[in-house]
């Protein structure tokens, strides 16, 4: 009797896929938050999603930066004729104006709104330790082909934001990978990046990364147009570099809610201009006789206002672009590397530290901890961001070249 209860409460887990687009010109939008409850998916660049949940009935909530939120009864917005535990729905976002009272904006100076945000920080955001299971996936492209992939599930301990981030430690739950076969997309080149990626960008908790005093100083300050997340009205403040330094400093935007003065959106681009400060900053290692060129890092770091009114840290996202120049080659390649971490759900309960060897250390390599891309049941319950179209194109061709067909069974 407990087998087949076993087996009837599974079967009752219901899957909610979509796609998110633009209402007014149909185009889909990339990174829009999908949120049920406190689980939580991003959309893939292509504009789908998939969210699995245990019950019915329950309402689906989209936000993307500049439109207004949508809220969405799953059960009677699903498509005629879909099996109850399997619901597609169509998400259609219209763009949001917002007008502000008009004292803010000739009051406001983007420094001190800054300034106001961080001594707030205690207020809006966690005072305890949390685990969140997060999903994780990086990518290797040279030229226009994905050569590598690697994903997995990633449990990522934190503890209350009145603490620096020295504690906050990641642990690979489960995680699986994929490399051409092909010797000549070998790239014996490691850049910054990893699960530990969150931990450093989340420039909230990690204040000594950009949100202190010292650092502050360096940059210039500016108030952009405002916009909106989730119906929330945001101030947007661009920074950039306003001294030299002996490192690379960065241009971006911070979107800060009026309402509570949180921190919500990091847009951060590293300053290419010194390409040795830039090369220092992305670059761990590379062989002798190759010669490294940056060209892009960038970060895109989410944060969710939750129900208990607390805003956590929801999605991360890091672009590399670089040139590798083989000193006897005539021509450089070039290659992308990319990372993104999307926090799924958060645990109840007391958090335990991650601690011992469960913890990933930043001079690990996701890509060797993890396992052959073979399983075909690897994700079961599990939330994750759908692969975009080329780059499950590009498993599958990657797949067949280790003689392996995308069902997992081996082919003859």
């Amino acid at each position: 009797m407990l087998m087949l209860l076993a087996l009837t409460t599974r079967a009752q887990r219901t899957v909610v896929s979509g796609l998110v687009t633009d209402a007014t010109n149909g185009e889909p939008l990339a990174g829009a938050s999908v949120t049920m409850d406190s689980l939580q998916v991003v959309t893939n660049d292509d504009g789908y999603f998939t969210l699995k949940s245990d019950a019915l009935g329950q309402t689906l909530t989209v936000t993307h930066v500049g439109y207004r939120s949508q809220r969405i009864n799953v059960a009677t917005a699903g498509r005629a004729g879909t099996p109850a535990e399997a619901q597609q729905v169509r998400v259609r976002l219209q763009p949001a104006s917002i007008a502000l009272q008009e004292v803010l904006v000739t009051t406001e100076n983007a420094r001190d709104l800054v300034r106001s945000a961080i001594r707030l920080i205690p207020r809006n955001y966690s005072t305890k330790a949390e685990l969140h299971q997060c999903f994780y996936r990086e990518m290797v492209m040279k030229r226009q082909n994905y050569i590598s992939v690697a994903e997995g599930v990633i449990d990522m301990y934190k503890t209350d934001y009145r603490r620096g981030a020295g504690r906050d430690r990641v642990a690979i739950s489960k995680g699986r990978r994929l490399l051409s076969p092909k010797r000549s997309d070998t790239v014996s080149v490691k850049v910054m990046g990893g699960p530990v990626t969150a931990l450093q960008l989340d420039v909230v908790k990690n204040t000594e990364f950009l949100l202190n005093n010292e650092e502050l100083d360096l940059y210039d300050m500016k108030m952009e147009q405002p916009t909106t997340i989730g119906d929330r009205a945001q101030y947007v403040v661009s920074i950039s570099p306003r001294v030299v330094m002996p490192y690379a400093l960065y241009y971006g935007r911070l979107y800060i809610d009026q309402q509570t003065r949180a921190f919500t959106r990091a847009e951060l681009s590293l300053d290419m201009s010194d390409r040795a400060k830039a090369t220092n900053m992305m670059l761990v290692k590379k062989p002798a006789t190759l010669r490294f060129k940056p060209k892009e890092l960038s970060c895109v770091v989410d944060y969710r206002l939750c129900d208990d009114g607390m805003t956590r840290i929801s999605y991360v996202r890091t672009t590399f672009r670089f040139n590798c120049d083989w000193r006897r080659r005539l021509f450089a390649t070039s290659f992308a590397a990319f990372c993104e971490m999307a926090v799924t759900s958060t645990a109840d309960g007391e958090a335990r530290p991650i601690q011992g060897r469960a913890s990933f250390d930043q001079r690990d390599a996701f890509f060797d901890k993890v396992d052959y891309f073979l399983d075909p049941a690897f994700w079961q319950d599990y939330n994750i961001i759908e692969p975009t179209e080329s780059l499950d194109k590009a498993v599958g061709k990657l797949l067949k070249k280790h003689g392996v067909e995308k069902n997992g069974k081996m082919r003859k």
